[in-house]
């Protein structure tokens, strides 16, 4: 038993000594996710997302994917409880975005439900960046930005097509 405690800490060492310039490629399966908008005088939380050399390129609503046997709605609970320990609650019912994209030259396909969240009245009030880790250790940075200020020759809003539902309206900016 004890060797065995031993090989896991030797492993979570190994992830927290990784390198944070890890290289992402898309899967080549189709993933489901949920992604949660959280509103705040009127700007998005959304998460950085980086090219290879931590340069950053768009960023996205927090979330993650769907585990075998779960709803989308208890993914995005849960994706919000891990990653920022916060407990939301979803407002409304989720509308569907299937992205087809490139990221350094590998595809990725993705179907999400997307929908607006709210978060407890005292989780993170400040105006600051909001860090936290992903599940596999990676350090992330969350901040708000202004829905029409992205997709115009600066950071991209992904998923592609998000920001096109959100001026029609089809989820309501809160």
């Amino acid at each position: 038993m004890m060797v065995w405690h031993l090989i896991c800490a030797c492993i979570h060492l190994t992830l927290l000594l990784a390198d944070p310039m890890q290289t992402w490629r898309p899967s080549q399966t189709i993933e489901v996710k949920a992604l949660g908008l959280a509103w705040r005088n009127g700007l998005l939380l959304a998460s950085e997302i980086q090219n290879d050399d931590g340069s950053i390129k768009g960023v996205r609503p927090l979330g993650g994917r769907l585990e075998f046997g779960e709803s989308w709605g208890d993914a995005l609970v849960r994706e919000f409880d891990e990653e920022l320990g916060v407990a939301v609650q979803i407002i409304g019912t989720p509308v569907i975005l299937e992205s087809i994209y490139t990221h350094h030259g590998v595809v990725g396909h993705e179907v999400a439900f997307v929908s607006n969240i709210a978060f407890p009245d005292d989780a993170y009030t400040h105006d600051g960046p909001i860090e936290y880790l992903e599940d596999n250790g990676a350090p992330c940075r969350a901040s708000w930005f202004d829905v029409n200020t992205l997709d115009c020759g600066g950071l991209e809003l992904y998923p592609t097509g998000l920001k096109s539902i959100l001026q029609e309206g089809t989820i309501k900016l809160d």
